[in-house]
């Protein structure tokens, strides 16, 4: 095993790791409506990306790559919608957390590889093989037996897994480095955050003006959880093969499950085992067809 590869292992764990524990980080924050927090999460994170950018002497490559973004209307509505399916994204899974649904954002991202796949077959025309047609097949068994039982559909898991498909589609067409990305993607809704907690400060007040220290810094650090995984993802994918790294990305849900489930006990039922049961299978068979591939 080569210092590169070992390297990338590293990257990647680190990576799946800390967004694998960021739940915790939100629960810390369970005082702050979660609105403020996706605020909070796209300025910091501005700030942040904008300081590493700075001291890493890629300023210019910013710029450069924001010329390129800009350059056609296609590529400025792309790079515009991608901010906003974040968007939805991250405060998805910010509520979810605080509301107790731990359990149902890790199922969210278990089936995100497979809703990729059904994107990339619905929108680019790319054909799905006999293992992946099944694996797809198992998630929605999956999803059915949640229906059936609750009565509703697991919305909470199927818009994470949706809105993170449809956010990787987009980056298909945006082909920049992920620190510009995440720059652009924050200072285009950092103005509507900011108006946001403007507007809260002027009708009764935000957390910065009601919370202790304690809160504004967990607030503030919301930049760096969300950059810094991201950083360790990007560096991750370069040294390894693309198979490993699909194997990798199952560590994030397991983790928040397992936090969910254990940590602050969340109910795990049988209906949540016949539908994860389903969902991993289908994962098992998407797994087999990519090394088949690869």
């Amino acid at each position: 095993m080569d210092k590169d590869y070992k390297l990338g292992i590293a990257y990647g764990l680190g990576a799946y790791l800390l967004w694998g524990v960021l739940p915790i980080y939100w629960k810390l924050l369970h005082q702050v409506p979660a609105m403020e927090i996706l605020a909070s999460r796209f300025i910091w994170s501005a700030v942040f990306v904008g300081l590493l950018l700075f001291l890493m002497g890629k300023l210019k490559m910013f710029i450069e790559e924001t010329k390129g973004v800009f350059s056609t209307w296609k590529t400025g509505l792309t790079m515009l919608a991608a901010a906003v399916t974040i968007s939805f994204n991250w405060g998805i899974f910010i509520w979810a957390v605080e509301d107790g649904r731990i359990v149902e954002t890790s199922m969210g991202y278990y089936i995100n590889p497979l809703v990729s796949v059904l994107f990339g077959m619905v929108f680019l025309g790319e054909r799905l093989d006999k293992l992946q047609i099944i694996a797809v097949l198992c998630a929605c068994l999956g999803i059915g037996a949640m229906i059936i039982k609750n009565g509703s559909l697991p919305w909470v898991s199927v818009s994470l897994a949706a809105t993170f498909a449809f956010y990787g589609l987009l980056k298909k067409i945006i082909k920049v480095n992920a620190l510009t990305s995440i720059m652009l993607e924050t200072l285009l809704l950092s103005p509507l955050a900011l108006g946001y907690l403007f507007h809260l400060s002027k009708n009764g007040g935000n957390s910065y003006e009601s919370c202790g220290m304690g809160t504004i810094a967990l607030l503030m650090g919301a930049g760096a959880v969300t950059a810094t995984p991201l950083i360790l993802f990007t560096n991750c994918a370069k040294m390894l093969p693309l198979k490993m790294v699909g194997f990798m990305q199952y560590i994030a849900p397991t983790i928040s499950l397992l936090i969910g489930v254990f940590m602050y006990e969340e109910a795990f039922t049988f209906t949540h085992v016949i539908a994860f049961g389903c969902i991993w299978t289908g994962l098992a068979f998407f797994i087999c067809s990519q090394l088949r591939t690869k």
